[in-house]
C-alpha cells in the first residue's frame, strides 16, 4: 500500500477554517433545482476560445475559484476575458477575444488540475517567459509526465528537475509538436492538456499512452468532442490520438450544468427517502457524473427522466451496498463511499488508486472520515471497502478537497450533530453549495 495511504494531506487533529453543522433531514425532502456550470466544460471552453481564431462568447460559464484561476491564467497571458450580460444576472456570460500569447507573465495555479496541465501548453506557445505555481498541494500534484511530453515536443520547460511546480516554461511562440509518448495513468488532463494545444503546434501532435490504465475516460471525450466541434481534426486509435495543424474557430460555447456536482443533491433523495429533480440534465454527453444514473439505481434508488428535460432521483428506503469500478467517474466516488457508510450491506469500491493525488489523498481521506464517526472503512491500494455500521456525530474533516466537504453535508442529512470544516473549499466548483443546500431541505 502507498505510504500516503494513511497520511491524507492536511491531516491533523487541528481543524482548518469553521466547522458547518450540517443540516438533517428531518423528513423526506422534495426538491427540484439547477445546478451552476461544469467546471470541466468552462475550463475547456475557455482554451478553446482562447486558442480559437475569433472571439467566442462561452454562454453560462461556472463562476468559481477554478473558473475564477482560469481566467487569470488566460488574462496573464494577453487574452482577454469580459463579463457580458447573460439571460441570468447572477452568471454573466464571458466574452473571450484572443490575442498573441505572451510572457513575461506569472500564473497562479491555485489547487485546480485543469489550470495546472491545460495552460502549460498555451504557455509553450507564448512569446517570453511565464512561471507557474499555486497552493501547496499543487506542488504535490503529479505534472511530471505533462512536462516531459511537452519538452519532447519542443517546449522548454524549468522545473530544477522536480517534475512539479513551481516551473518556468520558455515560450518563443511556437512549439514543434509530432510524436511522444507519455504515462497517462495519472491523470487524463495529460491527454486533454497536449490535445488542447495540439491543433497550434506546428506538426500537430500524435499521442499515444504507454503505461497502466488512463482514468476518466470520460474527460478525454469531453476534450475531443469540444475541439472537433471548433473544427479540429482528430483520430483516435486504442490510447492513440492525433490532432492535425490548423486553425480552431469556436464563436459561441454553451456550458452544461456540471453533472458531477450533481452526486450529492441527487445522494439527498435515498438519504432522506424523497425526491430530488435536477433540471437541465441533457441528453447527450460525456460527463461523468451521468454515472449516477446507473449508480444511484443499483443503491436503490428511482431514476427518471422529467418531460421538461429535468432527472429525477426518488429515495426508496434503501440504501444497498455495491460492488463498483469507478475508474472512468472518480470524482463519483465521495458521494458514493458515503452512500456505502449508510447502506444495508456492504460495498467495495475499486479503480480509483489516482484519487490518492487529488486535492487530497481521497481514499485515505474517506476511511479517515468515515472511521472518525463510527463507520468501518477499510483502505485498498486502488480503492474502499465500507461495511456499515452506526454512526455518530461529530467534525468531517474536508483536506480542503470540495468533495470531501459535500460528502460531509450528505453524512449529515442522516447523523445528527455531524460538523464539516471548511465548507467554504466547495466554492472551488460551486459558487455556494450551503446556500443551495438549504435550498433542497428548505
Amino acid at each position: 500500500m502507498p505510504d500516503s495511504a494513511s497520511t491524507p494531506s492536511h491531516r491533523n487533529d487541528t481543524p482548518i477554517g469553521e466547522h458547518w453543522p450540517a443540516p438533517t433531514a428531518g423528513a423526506p425532502l422534495h426538491a427540484r433545482i439547477r445546478l451552476p456550470g461544469s467546471k470541466s466544460i468552462t475550463n475547456r471552453a475557455l482554451v478553446i476560445a482562447a486558442l480559437s481564431e475569433e472571439p467566442c462568447l462561452v454562454r453560462a460559464p461556472l463562476v468559481s475559484r477554478d473558473s475564477e484561476l482560469m481566467v487569470g491564467a488566460l488574462r496573464a497571458l494577453g487574452v482577454t476575458v469580459t463579463e457580458v450580460p447573460s439571460n441570468d444576472p447572477a452568471t454573466p456570460d464571458l466574452s473571450i477575444t484572443p490575442a498573441p500569447l505572451r510572457g513575461p507573465a506569472t500564473v497562479d495555479v491555485g489547487n485546480a488540475g485543469t489550470v495546472m496541465r491545460f495552460v502549460p501548453p498555451l504557455a509553450a506557445l507564448a512569446s517570453g517567459d511565464v512561471r507557474f505555481d499555486g497552493d501547496p498541494r499543487a506542488r504535490e500534484r503529479p505534472v511530471g509526465e505533462l512536462l516531459g511530453a511537452l519538452r519532447a515536443l519542443g517546449a522548454d520547460v524549468d522545473d530544477e528537475g522536480r517534475g512539479a511546480f513551481p516551473l518556468t516554461i520558455h515560450g518563443t511562440g511556437s512549439v514543434r509538436g509530432g510524436e511522444v509518448v507519455l504515462d497517462a495513468s495519472g491523470s487524463s488532463q495529460f491527454v486533454s492538456a497536449l490535445l488542447l494545444g495540439g491543433a497550434r503546434f506546428t506538426e500537430g501532435i500524435h499521442l499515444r499512452h504507454q503505461g497502466p490504465p488512463m482514468p476518466s475516460q470520460p474527460h478525454v471525450d469531453m476534450t475531443i468532442e469540444m475541439l472537433r466541434a471548433a473544427g479540429a481534426e482528430i483520430t483516435t486509435g486504442k490510447n492513440s490520438w492525433k490532432v492535425a495543424p490548423g486553425p480552431l474557430r469556436a464563436t459561441e460555447i454553451t456550458v452544461d450544468p456540471d453533472l458531477s456536482n450533481a452526486a450529492p443533491f441527487l445522494a439527498a433523495a435515498l438519504v432522506s427517502k424523497g425526491e430530488v429533480t435536477v433540471d437541465g440534465w441533457p441528453e447527450h454527453t460525456t460527463q461523468a457524473g451521468d454515472a449516477l444514473r446507473g449508480l444511484l439505481t443499483r443503491m436503490g434508488g428511482e431514476v427518471s427522466r422529467t418531460a421538461d428535460g429535468g432527472l429525477t432521483v426518488r429515495g426508496t428506503g434503501a440504501i444497498h451496498g455495491i460492488t463498483a469500478d469507478l475508474h472512468d467517474v472518480g470524482e463519483l466516488s465521495p458521494t458514493i463511499a458515503v452512500l456505502a457508510a449508510l447502506a444495508d450491506s456492504p460495498s467495495r469500491l475499486t479503480g480509483i488508486a489516482h484519487l490518492r493525488r487529488h486535492e487530497t489523498d481521497r481514499i485515505a481521506a474517506l476511511a479517515t472520515e468515515i472511521n472518525r464517526l463510527g463507520g468501518d472503512a477499510e483502505e485498498l491500494p486502488d480503492g474502499l471497502v465500507i461495511r456499515p455500521r452506526p454512526l455518530h456525530g461529530g467534525v468531517f474533516h474536508s483536506y480542503d478537497d470540495h468533495r470531501m466537504a459535500t460528502s460531509g453535508a450528505v453524512i449529515g442529512l442522516a447523523v445528527p450533530g455531524v460538523e464539516v470544516e471548511n465548507i467554504a473549499t466547495t466554492r472551488k466548483t460551486i459558487p455556494d453549495f450551503p446556500g443551495l443546500w438549504s435550498e433542497v431541505l428548505s
